[in-house]
C-alpha cells in the first residue's frame, strides 16, 4: 500500500478473481436457536418445602450434522439433573444449536472451527436458556462455569489417535465424526 499524502492508493496489492468471485476464506455463525427444550419439576409443589441442597448433574455433548458444502448445524445439548434424597427437583434437556458457514477453509481448519470455535460462540446463549428455564421453575438460576471447548477438542483428537496408534490405524483425519464430551 502506498501513501500519497492523505490518500491510501492500491488496497488491493493482489488481482483477485473477475468480479463477483468469492474466494477468500471464511468462517462463522449465521444464525442461533434453540431447537429442543425440555423441563420437568416432577415433584412441585413439595420439592419446594425440602430443605437439602439437591446434587447437581451437568452433561453436555457437541454434535454436528453437514447441511451442505458451507453449512453446516452444530449443536450443543446440555442435560442438568437436580437430584435430591426425596427424589429429582428438577430436570433440564436443551439442544441449542447454531448454522455454521465454512468456505475456502482447508479440512482440518473447518473441523476445529466447527467443534472447538462454534460451541465456544454457542455457549454463553445456551447457558442463558438453561438459567433462565431453571428460574422459570421456581429454582435459583444455574451459572455454569465457561467451558474450555478448545481443550477439549485437543484431549479428543489426542485420545482418538492413541488409539487409532494403538490399534495400529491410521490417524485421526479432521474430516471423522466429531469428538463429543461430558462433564
Amino acid at each position: 500500500m502506498a501513501d500519497e499524502g492523505d490518500i491510501l492508493t492500491n488496497l488491493n496489492p493482489e488481482e483477485g478473481p473477475a468480479n463477483g468471485a468469492d474466494n477468500q476464506p471464511t468462517a462463522g455463525i449465521l444464525t442461533q436457536y434453540v431447537k429442543d427444550l425440555s423441563v420437568e419439576n416432577p415433584n412441585a409443589p413439595d420439592v419446594y418445602q425440602w430443605n437439602e441442597q439437591p446434587q447437581l448433574d451437568v452433561q453436555f455433548n457437541i454434535g454436528g450434522n453437514r447441511i451442505s458444502d458451507e453449512l453446516h448445524e452444530i449443536e450443543l445439548k446440555i442435560n442438568v439433573t437436580a437430584a435430591s434424597p426425596q427424589g429429582n427437583a428438577y430436570l433440564v434437556e436443551l439442544s441449542y444449536c447454531g448454522l455454521a458457514a465454512v468456505r475456502n477453509i482447508p479440512e482440518e481448519q473447518a473441523h476445529a472451527f466447527l467443534f472447538a470455535e462454534a460451541p465456544r460462540i454457542l455457549f454463553p446463549f445456551a447457558r442463558r436458556v438453561v438459567a433462565d428455564a431453571i428460574r422459570d421453575a421456581g429454582f435459583p438460576p444455574l451459572m455454569m462455569d465457561p467451558i474450555d471447548f478448545n481443550g477439549l477438542y485437543l484431549q479428543q483428537l489426542q485420545a482418538r489417535q492413541q488409539q487409532e496408534a494403538a490399534a495400529g490405524e491410521a490417524p485421526a483425519v479432521p474430516g471423522s465424526p466429531p469428538p463429543s464430551g461430558d462433564a
